[in-house]
């Protein structure tokens, strides 16, 4: 049996104890392990297992999706608070500066601490190039072709290179990938390389049908037709149940939920799936 728990999301569950706020975080367990995929933005992730009796001490690693706060700046709460685990998986380029530019104002949308951070509390960062098996069945992905031209970056992405202020491509982002029975269920934060960019590279490296994809898809700014082509190329991978969370779009959602062929659901703060 394998447990994903959503410990962090945008939005509220039926449990009223728990906190919600920008930013993603899931709990996966089970005969692969324990990992954390993502650490929300703050010490309320911690609170969050606290409260549903979770524990996040001694996991066998945590995989941060890419560097924006809302997805990785709860790391150090969780390292200062002594959790977590002493491996780290990020993908290249993960201490770069990231911003949000208006055309006038840079807001640091960055993950709060650096490498010498993870020297301190003695971490050992593992960078992700392409794939990495990190345990039987369980992947990380990383390094996604733009093949399809309207999944684009909004411009307002930046990030500050020894070159100055440049389009953020997000090269750090990736994806935490579960082969179960032949068919693979991918594990995304904000997809900002675009949903089908990161689905389709997984499929064509593993070579098996997706079975489920859950977490930010990042279809929040999307119109209709983008959202039912995107629909319709990720059910012909074998796509039979999409679990929202966090950047996906209230409109995204509501048009999947039309589409009788696919079990959707959105993982709020406390929501759990359960994988036999």
């Amino acid at each position: 049996m394998i447990r994903i728990t959503a410990l962090m999301d945008n939005r509220a569950s039926e449990n009223k104890m728990l906190i919600n706020e920008h930013g993603l975080s899931y709990l996966l367990e089970g005969e692969n392990g324990r990992y954390l995929f993502d650490c929300g933005g703050s010490e309320h992730t911690i609170q969050n297992a606290h409260r549903l009796g979770l524990s996040l001490k001694d996991l066998d690693g945590v995989i941060l999706s890419h560097s924006h706060y809302d997805h990785a700046a709860g790391y150090r709460d969780l390292i200062e608070a002594g959790l977590g685990s002493r491996v780290l998986y990020t993908g290249p380029c993960f201490f770069e500066k990231k911003f949000a530019f208006d055309g006038v104002r840079y807001t640091d949308l960055s993950a709060g601490f650096d490498e010498a951070f993870l020297s301190e509390y003695g971490i050992e960062r593992r960078e992700t190039i392409g794939i990495k098996e990190i345990a039987t069945g369980l992947y990380v992905v990383s390094g996604f072709p733009r093949i399809h031209e309207f999944e684009t970056i909004p411009k307002r992405f930046v990030k500050q290179t020894a070159e100055g202020f440049v389009t953020d491509d997000f090269t750090d982002e990736q994806c935490l990938v579960l082969e179960r029975d032949g068919r693979l269920i991918i594990l995304v934060g904000c997809s900002h390389p675009g949903i089908l960019n990161m689905v389709c590279e997984v499929h064509r490296i593993l070579g098996k049908p997706v079975a489920a994809v859950y977490g930010g898809t990042h279809l929040v700014e999307a119109d209709h037709e983008r959202v039912e082509k995107t629909l319709e190329i990720l059910r012909s991978m074998g796509m039979e149940t999409c679990g929202f969370s966090h950047c996906s779009g209230d409109s995204a959602e509501e048009i999947a939920c039309g589409h009788k062929e696919i079990a959707t659901c959105h993982l709020a703060a406390g929501d759990s799936i359960f994988l036999n």
